[in-house]
Formats: C-alpha cells, sequence, structure tokens
C-alpha cells in the first residue's frame, strides 16, 4: 500500500518509523543473506533439466553428466526444437526461477535478441550461468573457385559483383550473419542462399551449386581433409586447435572478424545468485579437468577459460551490440 504523502501521520512525520526501518534493515538483510546460503547449499535437491534448442546438444550432455557425477543428481538434457529457439528460450523463461530448469545458450539467442526481439532477449529474460565451449566457423569454397586465399576470394568477389553466392544453414542462423558480417567488412556483394539447415548446404556446396560456405568447424573439416571443399580461414579471433592449418580472417585481411559459435547456460531471470554461483563453480570445475577438455576437443569445441556469470553476460551484451550495428549499417532483415 502506498501512503499519500498529504497524510500527516504523526509517527511518520517524526521520523520515528524511517529510523526504525533503518534500524530493522540490517537484521533483515542478515536473514535474507541466511537464506539464500541456505537454498545454495541444500541444491540441488532434486534432478535438473537443460533445454536445448537449435544446435548440438553435446555440451550439455558433458555439462549434465559432470554435474550428475558431483551432486548425485540427474540431469536431463531435453530437445526443444523449432521455432530458431524460441520455443526452447520461452520454456526456461517461464520456469521457476530456482536452478532446476537450465537452457543451453548458444550464438542463436543473441541473434534472435536483435532480429526477434519480442519473442527473445537474453539479457532480460535469463541470468547468466557460464560460457563452457566454442568453435569457430569455417569459410570454405568450392575447389573450381580460384581462390586459395581470403584476399584471393575478395578480389575475386569485387571483379564478379553479384555474380558470386554463399550458402548458410538458415535465415538467422549464425553462419548467415558470419556471411554477412563478412560482405560488409570486405565491400563485396555475394548474395546469401539459406539452406533448413547445415547438412544441405554443405553438399550442394560440395556439388557447386554454391560457390562458398561459412560451417562450424567439426562439420566443415572432414570436407577439406578430404579435399571436398577448400578452406580459406577461420572465423575466431585466435587460430584454433580445431582447424590449426588454417589463418583467421582477421589475420587475413580482415582485422577486427571475429564470430564464434559458442554454448554456456543460462537460468531463468530471477534465480538466486548462490544457486548461480553453484551451478558455474561446478562447471569450472569441469572444465579445468584435462578429460573434460579432451571430450570437448573431440566433439569439435574449444574449452573455455575460466569465466564468471557476470564475464558471460559481458559476452553476450558485446556480440548484441555487433549483431544491432550490422543490421543498422546493412538494413538485413529475416523473414
Amino acid at each position: 500500500m502506498q501512503v499519500s504523502r498529504s497524510w500527516k501521520d504523526p509517527f511518520i512525520a517524526s521520523g520515528r518509523l524511517r529510523r526504525a526501518v533503518v534500524m530493522a534493515t540490517p537484521g533483515a538483510l542478515l536473514a535474507c543473506a541466511l537464506a539464500t546460503v541456505a537454498v545454495a547449499q541444500d541444491f540441488p535437491a532434486r534432478p535438473i533439466r537443460v533445454i536445448v534448442g537449435p544446435g548440438p546438444d553435446i555440451v550439455a550432455r558433458l555439462l549434465g553428466q559432470h554435474y550428475t557425477e558431483a551432486w548425485g543428481q540427474q540431469v536431463v538434457v531435453e530437445p526443444r526444437t523449432g521455432g530458431g529457439g524460441v520455443i526452447a528460450a520461452e520454456a526456461v523463461a517461464k520456469a521457476a526461477p530456482d536452478g532446476y530448469t537450465l537452457l543451453l545458450c548458444s550464438a542463436s539467442y543473441t541473434i534472435n535478441s536483435v532480429l526477434q526481439p519480442a519473442t527473445t532477449n537474453v539479457l532480460r529474460d535469463f541470468a547468466p550461468v557460464v560460457f563452457a565451449a566454442s568453435s569457430p566457423f569455417v569459410l570454405m569454397v568450392h575447389p573450381a573457385l580460384p581462390a586459395r586465399s581470403l584476399p584471393d576470394l575478395i578480389a575475386l568477389a569485387r571483379s564478379r559483383p553479384g555474380q558470386l553466392n554463399y550458402a548458410s544453414s538458415g535465415n538467422g542462423t549464425p553462419p548467415h550473419l558470419a556471411g554477412e558480417l563478412f560482405k560488409w567488412m570486405a565491400k563485396i556483394d555475394v548474395a546469401h542462399i539459406p539452406y533448413k539447415a547445415a547438412g544441405p548446404a554443405i553438399i550442394d556446396t560440395v556439388g557447386g551449386q554454391v560457390q562458398m560456405i561459412f560451417a562450424i568447424s567439426s562439420v566443415a573439416m572432414p570436407q577439406v581433409l578430404a579435399g571436398k571443399l577448400r578452406g580459406l580461414a577461420v572465423s575466431s579471433r585466435e587460430r584454433s586447435r580445431l582447424a590449426p592449418d588454417l589463418p583467421t580472417l582477421a589475420e587475413s585481411g580482415l582485422p577486427g572478424f571475429e564470430v564464434i559459435g559458442w554454448n554456456g547456460l543460462v537460468a531463468p531471470a530471477a534465480t538466486p545468485r548462490a544457486v548461480i554461483g553453484r551451478l558455474n563453480g561446478e562447471a569450472l570445475a569441469a572444465l579445468r579437468q584435462p578429460s573434460f577438455q579432451a571430450r570437448l576437443v573431440a566433439a569439435g569445441y574449444e574449452p573455455a577459460a575460466p569465466n564468471t556469470p557476470e564475464q558471460f553476460g559481458e559476452q553476450m551484451r558485446a556480440e548484441i551490440a555487433k549483431w544491432t550495428m550490422l543490421v543498422k549499417e546493412t538494413g538485413m532483415k529475416v523473414d
């Protein structure tokens, strides 16, 4: 109930109520702190769900296995495909904020926060838990294309404006935006050919119907090693052990270029900080284990360096700022 400022209750007017509230505040804060600690100490007391939207679920399964072994509570990985991640995001955003329902977050969700802000906003709807793993995209071309380096490709595209095209796994996906960022930074005119998944896009690039493609390293490198496609560069800021013979786009003529596929965990927005801390701490314990790192690398992911929820949140803010800039500069839209 809000008290009108015009009502002159003598207790309020004398300031005694204000002093009483101030005196009570330390005790109230202590009680809240103790309650929060108790919640964290009891967590988890039942199984945890990790909901997965678009993309592979291997990072969720590896983290889930570690949580289960560490805490003795089953972690269930639950796919909720469709809607470009919207279905999975809504399921977690509406769940009880108690740490028992998590979302395997990826670059798709920061993109959706820009392209579909009415349905998805990772900064508004979720609390970051931990950044877990990443993987670069590989820029590949058909072997018949006379381009053996990124500068060759840029020069070729500039000499044939509008005549070359690139495939992606769909409108609004990270490979799509990697392609659009490449076009904008290189100042080239290349047509986008969206597919419904990475598989068909790769097949048509191998077949020569499309000239180039950005694909996640675990999908791309078998094609490169088999000689079916020519790898030119990786999209990460630094060279990757997942594609050790390839330079970065940044060092090949596009300074500052960086687009990565990544996975991390987020929880509903109001999840207690102590629970978030417990989830983060145990995930970092996993990421420090050489055996866990080896499993991630075998699955096509670079293990993340130790990070706090706040650092993960800053990373997502930086991505959203980048995609917001790209959309503004290019006027791109996703139907």
